[in-house]
């Protein structure tokens, strides 16, 4: 069974920058699909890229393309998400997920 365990997140300034994993146990991540999704209270959960295995591509949400980079290294099982020129939107509890499993989130806040 997958387990998907996070780390990283924080306070951040606006304009800083930040990066989250996502340590896998249980499954090898390289050959599956992995996301990243984020949450504000209140709101439905929104992703935030997707990483496909089938052609090695990765789809951004169009308010964090260009600021967001998604990763991830065989050698660890660990998917990354690299953030950027964080904004005050951008905060929220960023999860990764996986076949049949998420994270246990890990909050992000911007703020000056």
């Amino acid at each position: 069974q997958l387990q998907l365990v996070q780390s990283g997140g924080g306070l951040v300034q606006p304009g800083g920058s930040v990066t989250l994993s996502c340590g896998a146990f249980g499954l090898t991540l390289a050959s599956y699909n992995i996301g990243w999704f984020r949450q504000v209270p209140g709101k439905e959960r929104e992703g935030v890229s997707c990483s496909r295995v089938s052609d090695g591509t990765t789809q951004y949400l169009g308010s964090v393309k260009g600021r967001f980079t998604a990763s991830r290294s065989s050698a660890s099982n660990t998917v990354y998400l690299e953030m950027n020129s964080l904004k005050l939107e951008d905060t929220a509890v960023y999860y990764c997920a996986g076949p049949g499993s998420w994270g246990q989130g890990t909050q992000v806040t911007v703020s000056s």
